[in-house]
């Protein structure tokens, strides 16, 4: 419930504070004396938009802040979720800054408006005159049924099971036309493919084809090289072995007196061995190195191939050429998995269909069982405010597709009259029949619902004396199980409250102000009395008014 409420600087109220008691609480107060001000600073801290226009003062910042005794509600795992501590005594401010700018805090954390929403959602419910128009919404109607069957499981695995169902059809729509979109390019894709299957390509394999292509284009510069090092190493003219094995036997003949000539001579031995070995190996790669015409244009068609095939598709190597055929080989798979894919999403989404028949079912069960409640729970009000021949009903209707809210559409029909057609309520419905009738199934749903808090803003409009006596009667029985404000002009509604505020308006020489304040004793009697009688007080209307109170 809301324990206090603390407004300044907004619009006509420069400050107020308000401490709020369980039960019921009304509001008086002349016309534009602010009653619907306090309401409209209210919203601020339950999520509603605001902007600089709010201000009193330009220069200074707006602030509503309001205290909530939040324990029992199930608010802990919310909190803990958003990492905002818990306390039963919750404080909630809002700030609306010269910038135009707001700010929002729970309990001094500061939270953003959707947060702020989710939380004072489960706290307060505020009716103002205008939501009587929601009567004849289905919407509306629907919220109605599913608030008093209570079963909020159901309803969200239903919500649940259908999210899962849309966004598994959304997934097969979106293959399907992938798929009949891949399909045009199934043809460019496969001979792409079979272009670069066809070319056998092997990773790094330009840089080396060029290199053999180098080698096989100078085959003759490179023979005639080899036979002439052979030539230098071991030939017929002053061959550098021949030369060495003199060398040898040079040393030798001084060995026996010269004893470094036997290091000489190994490592003359050494060196001839290696040369020998080297002149054998020159003259037998010589032997296979031949020009051949036709090795070297295979060669140079491959490296053309390649780089064609690299120009084509833009590339700088054939390792990519490679990653591209890959890609290309992917798709062509992944054609030819469409269909499979596709139908097994198909076999799944009837599965899907099946349980979210069934879970509609469940739902539809629960809501048509709650009809007759509702239907009697609204007459029997209706006829305690004055409309003893009024007709109610609903009216169901199976849907032939599932939508959000499950395969109901449900539609409220009234009549205030026994001889007259039933119609939808805002088809038919006066202005003081849509009040009591919103007050009938605000009572119902103050039952189920469970709020801590439910504020009217005038849902007295277009009644008066003994179904004004009665609608503060239900008010007051509304008031045993929750919190109820009412903001009302009618006496026979304010007398019923257990505590009661009036707004004034005050003006000065700079500026027009609103504030409240709480009435009791004689100055409570003298608003009542005003209200029965106007500005002139006459005695007859006091003794009527602390009649009314005493009663």
């Amino acid at each position: 419930m809301l324990k206090t409420l603390s407004i300044s600087n907004y619009i006509l109220i420069d400050k107020i504070e308000l401490s709020l008691n369980d039960g019921f609480t009304v509001i008086t107060g002349e016309t534009g004396a602010g009653k619907s001000i306090i309401l409209g600073a209210l919203s601020l801290i339950l999520g509603n938009r605001s902007d600089v226009s709010v201000l009193l003062d330009k220069e200074r910042k707006c602030i509503v802040e309001g205290e909530f005794m939040i324990n029992g509600y199930g608010l802990e795992s919310m909190f803990e979720e958003n990492d905002v501590d818990y306390e039963e005594h919750t404080i909630i401010r809002r700030e609306v800054l010269p910038t135009g700018k707001s700010r929002a805090f729970i309990n001094d954390t500061p939270v953003n408006l959707s947060f702020l929403k989710q939380v004072t959602s489960k706290l307060v419910d505020i009716h103002s005159q205008h939501q009587n128009l929601f009567l004849g919404d289905k919407g509306f109607q629907l919220m109605v049924v599913d608030t008093v069957h209570g079963d909020l499981k159901v309803k969200e695995e239903y919500s649940a099971l259908f999210k899962e169902y849309t966004g598994l059809s959304e997934k097969i729509d979106s293959l399907v036309e992938e798929n009949e979109k891949q399909k045009a390019d199934y043809d460019y894709i496969q001979f792409q493919y079979r272009q670069l299957e066809e070319a056998n390509l092997t990773e790094n394999e330009l840089s080396g084809l060029e290199d053999e292509l180098q080698q096989m284009t100078h085959a003759e510069d490179i023979k005639m090289s080899l036979v002439g090092v052979h030539e230098l190493l071991n030939g017929e003219h002053q061959p550098a072995l021949a030369a060495i094995k003199e060398a040898k036997g040079i040393l030798d003949k001084v060995s026996d007196f010269f004893p470094e000539a036997g290091e000489m001579m190994a490592r003359l031995e050494t060196a001839y061995i290696d040369i020998s070995d080297l002149a054998g190996e020159v003259i037998r790669k010589a032997e296979t190195v031949e020009y051949d015409p036709q090795a070297i244009s295979e060669k140079q068609e491959r490296v053309d191939l390649l780089n064609s095939l690299m120009h084509k598709h833009r590339v700088n190597d054939v390792n990519e050429l490679i990653k591209l055929r890959d890609e290309y080989d992917e798709k062509l798979r992944r054609f030819d998995s469409f269909d499979e894919e596709i139908e097994q999403l198909r076999e799944q989404k009837k599965k899907l269909e099946k349980k979210l028949k069934k879970s509609a079912e469940v739902l539809t069960r629960l809501r048509r069982s709650v009809f007759d409640i509702i239907t009697r729970t609204i007459l029997k009000q209706l006829a305690e405010l004055g409309m003893e021949h009024a007709r109610f009903e609903i009216r169901h209707k199976l849907l032939e597709v599932p939508t959000p809210k499950g395969q109901d559409e449900i539609v409220f029909l009234f009549s205030a009259n026994k001889n007259t057609d039933l119609a939808p309520i805002d088809k038919v419905a006066s202005g003081g029949e849509m009040s009591r009738l919103m007050l009938s199934i605000k009572a119902l749903l103050s039952t189920s619902k469970g709020l801590p808090t439910i504020i009217f803003d005038e849902i007295d409009s277009g009644v008066s004396g003994e179904v004004a006596d009665k609608m503060g009667r239900i008010l007051g029985e509304m008031a045993e199980t929750i919190q109820v404000i009412a903001i009302t002009h009618l006496p026979q509604i304010a007398v019923k409250g257990k505590q009661h505020f009036k707004v004034y308006k005050t003006d000065d020489d700079t500026r027009t102000s609103s504030g409240i304040t709480e009435l009791n004793g004689d100055d409570r009697v003298v608003e009542i009395a005003k209200m029965l009688s106007g500005a002139d007080l006459s005695d007859a209307a006091l003794n009527n008014a602390r009649a009314l109170l005493e009663n």
